[in-house]
């Protein structure tokens, strides 16, 4: 039996590596994982995320593929910015 294996963990904090300017999120912007899209061999694994802002309240949902998020790490510091939802 082959046992599925995926990069991030449901939950999981990311950052996004590119911007999506349709929804006015930009590389750097953080995102949680809220589900994994195995892919075939070969092609890029897919994930949904969930996208908040600063306190807490739903802003956007998106469907990535895995090149487009990075783990956090312990040398980054986060960051506030104003958003607006794209017209």
């Amino acid at each position: 039996m082959k046992t599925e294996t995926k990069k991030f963990a449901l939950f999981q904090r990311v950052a996004l590596t590119r911007d999506f300017p349709k929804l006015n999120l930009r590389e750097g912007d953080l995102a949680t994982i809220v589900d994994h899209h195995p892919a075939p061999p070969g092609q890029d694994d897919g994930y949904s995320l969930e996208v908040f802002n600063a306190i807490g309240e739903t802003i956007a949902v998106i469907v990535v593929n895995e090149s487009d998020i990075q783990a956090l790490r312990p040398d980054e510091v986060l960051n506030a910015r104003a958003w607006a939802a794209a017209a």
